[in-house]
């Protein structure tokens, strides 16, 4: 797993979000961007996680940021997902591994005595020249937010 550090500067990409629009990373030019990768829609984990996020949206706008949830589920997949609670920022649908692998969050797992491959739950700050400036590596799911915000 070859992970983005800090200081690397992100390759450009482009996915399609929940409703099935091109989002690319040159939308995002010369603004705060946090991308949050998570390893299922409508998981546990992963719903605490989005809506921590969803709750304090508008103190990291605030703060300058745009949001965008990245895993490898299906549009149709995403938009239930963003649909049911109501998320105000893009959920791309990534099934191809493209952003995924950009980041470099795919790798080996373990859960209950099973290894796997699968998304590494981590989030990543880009500034507006698309280089990472914040890496988070355990993410607290019910509250990422602060993690965020705490300089």
């Amino acid at each position: 797993m070859n992970t983005l550090k800090v200081g690397d500067k992100v390759p450009s990409f482009s996915a399609k979000d929940q409703d099935g629009n091109t989002i690319n990373l040159s939308d995002y030019s010369g603004k705060n961007l946090i991308v949050f990768f998570y390893p299922k829609a409508s998981t546990p984990g992963c719903t605490a996680e989005a809506c921590n996020l969803r709750d304090n949206y508008k103190e990291l706008q605030d703060k300058g940021y745009e949001l965008l949830g990245v895993s490898a589920d299906s549009e149709k997949r995403q938009q239930n997902f963003k649909n049911k609670y109501k998320f105000p920022f893009p959920l791309l649908a990534d099934e191809d591994h493209t952003v995924i692998n950009t980041f470099g969050v795919w790798g080996p797992k373990k859960f209950m005595g099973r290894e796997y491959d699968g998304i590494h739950r981590k989030t990543f700050v880009v500034n507006g020249e698309g280089v990472v400036t914040k890496v988070i590596d355990k993410v607290k799911t019910k509250d990422h937010a602060a993690q965020l915000l705490a300089e």
